[in-house]
């Protein structure tokens, strides 16, 4: 999944489940954060102090995927949480949509609601959590699983001449970029290109095992969805099995359902813009209001507010003044966050179900 839907439909979702606008900003700003957050290392502040962050995404060609063997670190934990289902590792660790293990490491997440970054904290894991969906049936390891052929999409779309010629080349280059994944990486969805994120999308494709996988996005996002309302509602009511708790309203998830199903630009930002405008024009039932601004670097980011600092990469140069304000701030909460939801599904949850990765 991308912006449109981690940011853009988690706080329209957050809304509709009843928190309050300034929350669920914080919530949906957490969840997006997650793609963005690729720097990692320690944070030296100029009096001395310092502070621990890591990466909860990278590229998929980054070279840290081939050095650091980060998929059990970065893509396991917060893109393709295992599934715990099959009769071999390959097959345990495959991601599985709304899987036991995904369940309970969102319920981990809302019985946190005490601690000071419990929205942080939800986001960060709502993000792997509805990510299930998305990234059902690939493995966030480097797996001969992975390797894709015969992919194929099944959107019929008007095209003018320049959307063709640039298609041409898009093509030329999704292909070429299949065949590093495929014969080198081997990692996540990566050889399906951005196929498992465009909401809309019909879409198939042989796995490595030779199984011919046939998927429909939009049914999958929709219960993203809904699942995540019920992940929100028992956070804000304290409903002890988040499972129990109310879905989507039917006209919400109608209104979600059209406005994912017709908002069919391939740039996530386009979509995203798309969902602003609906939301503010009152597409959402009883929801009418501006979506806030998100900055995932540079000025009026997390880090930014946080530190200062403006870079939109490594940083491990710079010394920032650190004041009291840090340790209150979304920056360092968002980090804890990540910190707290490695720990807790590498450490406990998936040894409870026979799994180890780190």
């Amino acid at each position: 999944m991308n912006r449109d839907f981690h940011f853009g439909i988690i706080y329209i979702v957050a809304r509709v489940a009843g928190l309050s606008g300034k929350d669920a900003q914080v919530v949906a700003h957490a969840c997006q954060y997650v793609d963005d957050s690729t720097v990692s290392g320690v944070l030296h502040f100029a009096a001395g102090q310092t502070y621990e962050r890591f990466a909860s995404a990278h590229s998929m060609l980054d070279y840290r995927n081939f050095r650091n063997r980060a998929d059990k670190l970065v893509w396991a934990p917060f893109h393709f949480v295992p599934g715990g289902v099959g009769l071999d590792f390959e097959e345990r660790t495959t991601c599985r949509a709304d899987s036991p293990i995904a369940r309970r490491m969102m319920q981990r997440a809302i019985d946190a609601r005490s601690r000071p970054n419990a929205l942080h904290r939800l986001g960060v894991t709502l993000h792997a959590y509805v990510d299930t969906w998305a990234h059902q049936g690939f493995i966030g390891v480097i797996s001969d699983l992975n390797v894709v052929h015969d992919l194929e999409r099944f959107d019929r779309r008007p095209r003018s001449l320049l959307k063709i010629a640039l298609g041409s080349w898009t093509l030329i280059r999704d292909l070429v970029k299949r065949m590093i994944v495929n014969f080198f990486l081997r990692l996540g969805h990566g050889a399906a290109l951005h196929h498992p994120d465009l909401p809309w999308l019909h879409w198939r494709y042989v796995n490595g095992k030779g199984v011919r996988i046939s998927r429909e996005n939009l049914d999958q996002f929709v219960r993203a969805a809904d699942a995540a309302h019920r992940a929100i509602v028992a956070y804000r009511t304290g409903v002890p099995d988040f499972t129990f708790a109310p879905g989507l309203p039917a006209d919400v998830a109608d209104a979600l359902r059209r406005l994912m199903r017709d908002n069919r630009a391939e740039e996530e930002d386009e979509r995203l813009a798309v969902i602003a405008r609906a939301l503010a024009a009152g597409a959402i039932p009883s929801l009418a209001e501006e979506l806030p601004p998100y900055a995932a670097k540079g000025v009026g980011s997390w880090k930014h507010e946080a530190t200062g600092l403006a870079t939109a990469g490594a940083d491990h140069t710079l010394r920032p003044p650190w004041t009291p304000d840090f340790e209150t701030s979304h920056y360092r909460m968002f980090h804890d966050a990540l910190k707290e939801h490695r720990f807790e599904l590498m450490h406990e949850i998936l040894p409870s179900f026979g799994l180890r990765l780190a």
